[in-house]
Formats: structure tokens, C-alpha cells, sequence
């Protein structure tokens, strides 16, 4: 299909929703927030000694026994624990290494109690889970809760945690895009795109024109910036989440909360343009009025079930992709564990698949984006669909 220039107009109509609030908001979170830093572990190791009357003998037994603990600790992996501190959110983002060589990003942690009011830190206080700071500490999950486990008061916790932060990174990376594609537009009147805007301007215009327009028809226009937004917001998250270093590897749309956010965002916008053709086959369905009390509850449970069916394809689709792929990664060390042979020996099929899952997670990235964005489409054009009859 040929892409007229007449559509630089269209796009450029159509990214009125880009705000440089956003670039404020992550100015002002990168102000706040403490550098990467390397945190030591108190952690002390108790063991039970055998009595001996020589002290040269039982100094030299604890240090045997503190060397075989270390190496019994270093040891032991376990990749379930790996996979789900990697899937799950965090107060700090982790770059490299483990335990005393661990290096991370502190990120700010922002509660509100009612009798501290707000309490602003920066979440290296907490040293990992091993310290507590102002009367917080992490539990086990990683949520802050109050030290002290009679306080019993309700904790907010606003934190611009590592999912947070993806996404104001991936908010900032779409604004940078959009805002530099739609200035190129108005000063190059006429002339194709360069660089990558080459990629996005055949994305916006596969979402108008087979998406949008045969989903919703001649109200299109009308909800593309919904659409687009949705569909990069997804799309940018999951390409992020795959690579491995900062700022990538947070799993943000594999992330419940994020995924039940975008679901609202599109049950309220369906369900609020709903015209009275969409309502009346919800309320008034052209069948007997006998089954109407077995066709009203099932319309209705439809309406609820439509955004949820969004929240849980998303989340589960990108989190299954996560876990595969850190799952054959695991191998090398879960038999490296058992014999260095075995390591050696499974390591290339492990990092064959490991590389193969990572490719077709690109194209689920896309996937995923699509078809939340084609099924939003849907949904919102049979809510504004016009009766024939």
C-alpha cells in the first residue's frame, strides 16, 4: 500500500496527547534518586563448634568451618528465587553481581503514614533487606512494612520503585521519538522520513488503517491516540524488558497491576462511548423476552469479562516468555551445581535455546501489542457502531 504525504498531517494531528511533563517527571526523579552504589551484606554466620582445649585448634576449626559454609552457600543455586527477584518489582535497580560485590541502583522510596506524614529516602537505607531506616524495613516480598510488627498502621508506599522507573524511561524514549517524527514532518514538508522514523510511520499507519478502521470505521480518528499510545506504550515495555542490561531487563507489562491499568483504561473508554444500539443489545437483546433473564447476565458478565481477558493475555503471555527464558538459563548452573562436567556439557543447548526464546520474545512483543491494541479497536467499535436498520 502506498502511504501518501497527506499523512504526516494525520500524524502530527494525532500526537497532541505527548506531554513534556513527562520529561519533568523524570528529570525530577533522577534528581532525587541516589547513584549506584555498592552495598556489603552484614551478614554474620553462626555456627555450632565442637569443644577444644587447644585455641589454635579451635580457631582453626572455625575457620574450616566458616570457609565450608561459604562454599556450601556459593554453591547452592536456586533459580526459582532467581527468576522471581527477576519478574518481580523492586526498591532498587540490580545491574551486577551478588551478595557483597552486588551493585545496584538505589531508587527513592516515598511512603505516607498518618503519623509520619511523607517520608522520603533513598532505598539503599534499607541495604538490601538487611537493615531497617525511620522505622521501615523490607520483608521478605520486598514490600516496605513498619519494623516493629505490633505498629499495626497502614503503610502507602508511592516509591518510584524499578517498574516505575521503566516505564517513565519507556514514556521518555516514546516522547524523544514522537516529538522529534512530528517536528521533522512540519520542517520537511513533502519529503519522506529518515532513520527511524522510517519504522514508526508504517506502525502508525498499520494501526489507522488495519486496526482502526476496520474495527471502528468512520469514527477512527477519534480514538487513535488511544490507540497509538496503547500500542507503543506496550510495545516499547516489552522490547525493553528483554534486554538484559539497564535500562532494560524490568518486566513491566508482565506486571498485573500495569496490564489491570490498561484494561481499565479501555472498559472505561468502551463503556463510556457506548451508544444506545450498545446498551440496548445489553439490556434489550433482540430475542424473547422469556430469556431475557439468561441473556441479560450473560451480556453483562461479557462486558466485565472483555477487559479482563486483556489484563491476564498480556501479563501472562510477557511473564511466561520471562520465565522460559531465564528457565534455560538456569540449566548451566543447576547442573554446574551437580558436577562442573555437567555445566560445561548442557551450556551450549542451554544458551542455544536461551537465544532462540529471546528472538521469538521479540516477536511476541509485537504480538502482544497488537492484539491488545486490535482487540481495544474492537471492543470500542461495537460500542460506537451505528444500527443499519
Amino acid at each position: 500500500m502506498k502511504t501518501e504525504i497527506t499523512d504526516n498531517q494525520f500524524f502530527i494531528k494525532n500526537m497532541s496527547f505527548v506531554k513534556l511533563s513527562f520529561v519533568a517527571i523524570l528529570t525530577t526523579f533522577f534528581a532525587v534518586s541516589a547513584f549506584a552504589n555498592t552495598k556489603n551484606d552484614q551478614n554474620s554466620v553462626i555456627g555450632e563448634h565442637l569443644e577444644m582445649n587447644d585455641e589454635k585448634a579451635l580457631k582453626h576449626g572455625e575457620e574450616a568451618t566458616a570457609d565450608g559454609e561459604g562454599q556450601k552457600k556459593s554453591g547452592k543455586f536456586d533459580p526459582g528465587k532467581m527468576i522471581m527477584d527477576h519478574i518481580a518489582d523492586a526498591h532498587d535497580w540490580h545491574l551486577w553481581g551478588e551478595g557483597h560485590n552486588s551493585v545496584s541502583i538505589s531508587l527513592p522510596v516515598i511512603v505516607y503514614t498518618k503519623s509520619k506524614g511523607i517520608s522520603l529516602f533513598s532505598s539503599s537505607r534499607f541495604e538490601h533487606g538487611h537493615a531497617s531506616y525511620e522505622g521501615f524495613k523490607l520483608n521478605k516480598e520486598g514490600h516496605i512494612v513498619w519494623k516493629d510488627k505490633a505498629n499495626l498502621e497502614t503503610i502507602y508506599d508511592i516509591s518510584l520503585s524499578k517498574n516505575v522507573v521503566a516505564m517513565l524511561i519507556a514514556v521518555l524514549t516514546l516522547c524523544i521519538i514522537i516529538i522529534n517524527m512530528a517536528n521533522s514532518y512540519v520542517k520537511n514538508k513533502g519529503k519522506a522520513p529518515k532513520g527511524i522514523h522510517n519504522l514508526i510511520e508504517p506502525l502508525i499507519i498499520f494501526i489507522r488503517d488495519d486496526v482502526g478502521i476496520p474495527s471502528i470505521g468512520k469514527k477512527t480518528d477519534r480514538f487513535m491516540p488511544l490507540l497509538l499510545t496503547v500500542f507503543f506504550f506496550i510495545f516499547i515495555n516489552n522490547i525493553f524488558g528483554l534486554i538484559p542490561i539497564f535500562p532494560g531487563g524490568a518486566n513491566v507489562t508482565g506486571n498485573i497491576a500495569v496490564t489491570m491499568v490498561l484494561a481499565v483504561i479501555i472498559f472505561l473508554t468502551v463503556n463510556l462511548n457506548g451508544n444506545k444500539n450498545y446498551w440496548k443489545h445489553i439490556f434489550l437483546p433482540d430475542v424473547p423476552v422469556w430469556m431475557y433473564v439468561i441473556i441479560i447476565p450473560i451480556e453483562i458478565l461479557g462486558v466485565v469479562l472483555k477487559p479482563f481477558v486483556l489484563m491476564l493475555r498480556l501479563f501472562a503471555n510477557i511473564t511466561a516468555g520471562h520465565i522460559i527464558i531465564l528457565g534455560f538459563f538456569s540449566l548451566i548452573f543447576i547442573f554446574g551445581a551437580m558436577s562442573p562436567a555437567g555445566g560445561l556439557g548442557v551450556s551450549p543447548l542451554s544458551v542455544a535455546f536461551t537465544v532462540f526464546m529471546g528472538l521469538l520474545e521479540m516477536l511476541v512483543a509485537f504480538l502482544q501489542a497488537f492484539v491488545f491494541t486490535l482487540l481495544s479497536a474492537i471492543y470500542i467499535g461495537m460500542a460506537v457502531e451505528e444500527n443499519h436498520h
